[in-house]
């Protein structure tokens, strides 16, 4: 028996074989969970549609984030092909190249209004669409990262929207808690993907990490994807409105440890 056994998930995000949602896709589906993605744009569709045949051929919706159409439709999709929804997994996130470099100052309007609408309002914009449809004890979860709260140089306006979709997974879990449906975030330490590496000395922080973490080591998808699976399933009962860390302790440390 897997631990998301007659679970219905919906993971947001699945780009490519080696994005985190996808991780925790492959993760849920290994635990017995039923799945749905979605995607945004034809641009995409071929490439989720097979990743969604590995995951026990998932339910594949189009929902740009964006569009409030499509976040409509979303929950009749959704109800037809799995019948509702215990788990959500928000792993979407987006900012012009631009708004990853130089000063924040230099931030223009009409980015910052598109990086906070995708990258943030698209939970509150995503739980208010499904709500009808979610599961008393239900468990939805938002990825995030360390720039929410720190300095990350280069992270710039992400780290912004990350801050903002972190106060909202607790107020989320404040609106929500009657109905004991569980928001978490989890604060994932530097892995490649073709997200991160629009952030501007990556490599840096990838290099950073093995010497500064309690682990000594960087993270991986899988460790991300058995936290998710943790939140997901009812071992995590009575956990919410939290930020939960999966990089090697990096976020505890504050001076780094002399050169020896």
């Amino acid at each position: 028996m897997g631990l998301l056994d007659g679970k219905r998930a919906l993971v947001t995000g699945v780009a490519n074989r080696w994005s985190i949602a996808y991780a925790i896709a492959k993760a849920f589906h290994e635990q017995g969970a039923r799945l749905a993605f979605t995607y945004q744009g034809e641009r995409v569709r071929d490439e989720v549609e097979k990743l969604a045949a590995q995951c026990g051929g998932a339910a594949v919706i189009e929902c740009d984030v964006s569009n409030d159409e499509h976040l409509a439709r979303l929950p009749d999709e959704l109800r037809a092909r799995l019948g509702g929804l215990d788990t959500l997994v928000h792993s979407i996130a987006y900012a012009n190249k631009e708004d990853l470099a130089g000063k924040v100052y230099q931030t223009s309007r009409a980015g910052f209004k598109l990086t906070l609408d995708i990258s943030a309002f698209s939970l509150v914009g995503l739980v208010g669409s499904l709500v009808e449809i979610l599961s008393d004890g239900a468990s939805i979860m938002a990825l995030t990262y360390l720039g929410a709260t720190e300095i990350v140089p280069n992270y710039n306006l992400m780290g912004i929207a990350k801050a903002a979709l972190e106060s909202e997974v607790r107020y989320l879990a404040y609106d929500l808690g009657e109905r004991a449906i569980r928001v978490n975030a989890i604060s994932a330490g530097p892995i490649k993907t073709a997200s991160s590496r629009q952030v501007g000395g990556f490599s840096h922080i990838l290099g950073v990490v093995p010497k500064v973490a309690p682990l000594k080591r960087n993270i991986t998808a899988n460790d991300v994807a058995n936290t998710a699976v943790y939140l997901a399933s009812d071992l995590s009962s009575a956990i919410t409105a939290d930020v939960h860390f999966v990089d090697s302790g990096f976020h505890a440390v504050g001076i780094p440890p002399l050169e020896s």
